[in-house]
Formats: C-alpha cells, sequence, structure tokens
C-alpha cells in the first residue's frame, strides 16, 4: 500500500500554503492532491498557482491529481476546473461535470469519495468512462467496500481516506459565515481565521463537528492507524492522509512507519488529534467510535 496526500480542505493564507506544500517533496507520499475542493471564494491559491505548485511537485518526483469541487456552481467553476485537467492530465471527480470534462479531454481520472458509489454496477460505469482509481464514500464499512470489489470484472485501484477529519456533508449555505452573521457572498473569508475549521461542541462540552465554511466535519479524526493489515487484505492500495495545519508530516511518518512494520504503535495521538480518534464507519459501527482492535 502507498500513501497519499489529500486534498487541502482548509483555507490557508497564500504563503502558508505554499511553505506547507514546500515540505511534502520529502515525505513518505506518492501522490498529491491539489486543486480547491471545498468553496470557490477561496482565492488564495489561484489556477495557476496551483498548475505551477504541481510542476514543481512533479519536478521533485510526486505523481499530483488535480481535485474538482464537490459542489461545482458556475461556469467560471467549470472553466478552472477544465485548465486544470488540460493543462494537469489526472483529475479527482467529485462532481459528474468534473467527469464529463475528464471524459471529453480523455483523460484519466480518480473517482473521489464524493461521486457515492455504493455498487459494483456504479463503480463498473466509472471504469468504462475511464476511472483508473476510486476512493469509496467515507461512511463506507470494511465489508461494504470488499462487497463492492467482488461484483466488478475488471481490479481497480482503490483508495480510502485514512486518517483526517471527515467531510460529512456540504451545503449551499456557508455556515462558518453564518457563525459571524455574514451571508455567503460577504463572508469576509473568516474561514482564514481557522486553519483546521472551527470546533462545535455540545452543550456538555463534548467535541462535535467541525465546521468548515459549507463543508461540515466530524469533530474526532478518522483513523486508520489500527486497521492496515485488514486493509491490505482486502486489496487497498492507497491509504489518503488529510492535511492539518499542524502534525501532518508526523502522522505520515507514523503511518510509514506502521506500513513498513518497523515501529508500534506508541505515537502521540492526543498531541496529534486533541479531539481523539474514530474508526467506526470502517468496522459498519457508528462512525464517532474506535475499535482498537482491527
Amino acid at each position: 500500500m502507498q500513501l497519499t496526500l489529500g486534498p487541502l480542505l482548509y483555507y490557508w493564507p497564500r504563503q502558508t500554503t505554499l511553505d506547507f506544500y514546500t515540505q511534502t517533496a520529502d515525505w513518505a507520499v506518492e501522490t498529491i492532491y491539489l486543486g480547491e475542493v471545498v468553496c470557490a471564494r477561496r482565492h488564495e491559491m489561484r489556477t495557476a498557482d496551483w498548475l505551477a505548485l504541481g510542476c514543481e511537485l512533479a519536478q521533485a518526483g510526486k505523481k499530483v491529481v488535480y481535485c474538482s469541487q464537490a459542489l461545482l456552481e458556475s461556469g467560471s467553476d467549470l472553466s478552472s476546473l477544465r485548465r486544470l485537467a488540460s493543462e494537469g492530465g489526472v483529475l479527482e471527480a467529485n462532481d459528474l461535470g468534473a467527469v464529463k470534462i475528464a471524459r471529453d479531454l480523455q483523460i484519466p481520472y480518480i473517482a473521489g469519495t464524493h461521486l457515492n458509489i455504493y455498487n459494483g454496477a456504479t463503480l463498473a460505469w466509472h471504469q468504462q468512462a475511464g476511472a483508473v482509481r476510486w476512493v469509496p464514500p467515507l461512511e463506507a464499512s470494511r465489508n461494504a467496500i470488499a462487497a463492492i470489489l467482488t461484483e466488478i470484472q475488471t481490479p481497480i485501484e482503490t483508495e480510502v481516506f485514512a486518517h483526517g477529519r471527515l467531510p460529512l456533508a456540504f451545503s449551499a449555505r456557508c455556515f462558518t459565515a453564518r457563525h459571524y452573521d455574514l451571508s455567503k457572498d460577504a463572508c469576509e473569508f473568516k474561514c482564514l481565521e481557522h486553519a483546521d475549521g472551527q470546533l462545535l461542541k455540545t452543550r456538555d462540552g463534548q467535541p462535535f463537528l467541525r465546521l468548515n465554511g459549507i463543508q461540515t466535519q466530524s469533530a474526532a479524526c478518522h483513523a486508520l492507524i489500527h486497521d492496515l493489515a485488514s486493509a491490505r487484505a482486502m486489496g487497498v492500495s492507497h491509504l489518503r492522509i488529510s492535511p492539518q495545519a499542524q502534525f501532518t508530516d508526523e502522522i505520515i511518518a507514523a503511518y510509514a512507519a506502521q506500513l513498513a512494520q518497523s515501529a508500534t504503535l506508541d505515537f502521540d495521538w492526543q498531541r496529534f488529534n486533541p479531539e481523539g480518534l474514530a474508526n467506526g464507519y470502517w468496522h459498519g459501527e457508528a462512525g464517532i467510535r474506535l475499535k482498537e482492535i482491527a
């Protein structure tokens, strides 16, 4: 199995973003996903910036994939995505509009998690359309994923979301803007003030969700660090690590060490993810639960 670095889900200042990706050249990830996947109003990084960054990472030996938004809302969104796809060469499609762009350009694509592939027939359709890899829905259990793979005739690479705060839902409304009593179109780019989104707690103070613009995430960090053996056994080819403001490099190193069986699970996860870890979805249970024995 190979590690990948998923797309940046948060809104960081341009220089912060560039500095972050400069470090990734030395990280134990084969593939790096680039591009804005959450909100079209996030313009610290322009299309040309993503393409230039992709060229630098490719020269450093990384495979680069450009990502579509989960909610394509305008002609300008499609135009920017078409440029990323045509100049970048490989696309992660999180919307059927992105699938059409990949087909029109006759380039391979990765079927992203937000395409909601829940059966073998749908996965086979995407294979025929040009998909070379798929990312199962985030709430899919290992048994559900295995069942889908048995339904298809042609093998396909499978990448699972292995570590990060789960993107649970999208909305046309921006919850971060609403928190500040602002409209979505006049949000003052408040997401820039929250490098890992806004933590939302229950009335008794328990971490519950994270608000990230139009995206709602889990508060606990989904983590398959205890489940790598079962992922390998069922044919998972890639494990995705989602960027966060701190400790991304240490998290990747921990997964790499565990894959190489060169270390025990003696990592400071409380420091890496203070809201806790969860892997319930993988085991067919409530997503917020943590089951340490695969």
